[in-house]
């Protein structure tokens, strides 16, 4: 499985590559701007498109980066997907255009079906595109159909909209059973027909599968190592992952407790075997 990166931050994006582990980014307007704000502090002169630049040279050649239209339209969107692209992909050949795959709001602005025409627009430009938003399998299934060449399920947003359903209290980090869970009242708790955000992940993978359909999931609101695990074992392409999260993947205490019995177990004769000296 591969892993992207959900983050906008240089740094965090400049260090993750230097392990050798990522194999993209995905960013969306917040974000940015909120890493632009941070970098003010230090350089004012600091803009958004020359820090979208830094982050695609940073990514570099072989890591796609997801970028997101800001428009609601089938217009709009592949106008300014275009825009993004043709302005940005000439930096390092690694761009993507974020199109989420159904736009209306709650103002009811927006069209059912202009997520998905963007989709097929910006495809027939040989344009590649992340549809976004997805909470249903069969929003994931239109997308590819349109030519998405990924589909990103917000797994971790179906298992906040499970929780708030039974009117519980919870931290966003917090772990939520694959499997599901069940209300005060021993009701089992569903949005949509789904149980939880793997389940989200396992119904797409299982669709994708049997009809060998040539678009990547990327499992996406990962909120712990945990829910990582068990998108690589229902069979996500891509977890896309906040550095803190990445981070706590690389540990456990069991881990800890062998490198503190390994160092406390070495002795000098041993340490001496890496001595440059003769």
């Amino acid at each position: 499985m591969k892993l992207f990166l959900d983050t906008a931050s240089l740094q965090e994006i400049k260090e993750a590559i230097s392990w050798g582990i990522i194999d993209g980014v995905t960013t969306n307007p917040s974000l940015i701007k909120k890493a632009v704000i941070a970098l003010r502090e230090v350089d004012e002169q600091e803009d958004i498109e020359s820090y979208i630049k830094k982050i695609l040279a940073t990514a570099g050649r072989m890591c796609p980066v997801s970028l997101e239209v800001a428009g609601l339209t089938a217009d709009e969107m592949t106008e300014q997907g275009i825009l993004l692209y043709e302005k940005f992909d000439q930096v390092a050949g690694n761009v993507v255009i974020k199109i989420p795959v159904c736009t209306i709001n709650s103002k009811g602005e927006g069209g059912i079906f202009d997520g998905i025409t963007a989709i097929k627009n910006l495809t027939e430009e040989r344009i590649p595109v992340n549809s976004t938003l997805i909470f249903t399998p069969e929003q994931a299934l239109i997308a590819a159909k349109a030519g998405a060449e990924y589909v990103s399920p917000f797994a971790g947003r179906i298992d906040d909209r499970i929780r708030r359903q039974a009117e519980m209290s919870f931290e966003k980090n917090d772990y939520f059973p694959a499997t599901g869970i069940y209300d005060e009242d021993n009701n089992f708790l569903t949005d949509f027909g789904l149980v939880s955000g793997v389940d989200l992940v396992s119904q797409i993978a299982k669709i994708f599968q049997q009809y060998k359909m040539e678009c990547e999931i990327i499992a996406a609101s990962i909120r712990n190592p945990i829910q990582a695990r068990e998108m690589a074992a229902v069979g996500a392409h891509i977890s896309t992952v906040p550095f803190s999260v990445l981070k706590a993947m690389a540990q456990h205490p069991g881990t800890v407790d062998g490198i503190d019995a390994f160092t406390g177990d070495l002795v000098k004769e041993y340490l001496g075997l890496f001595s440059s000296g003769v």
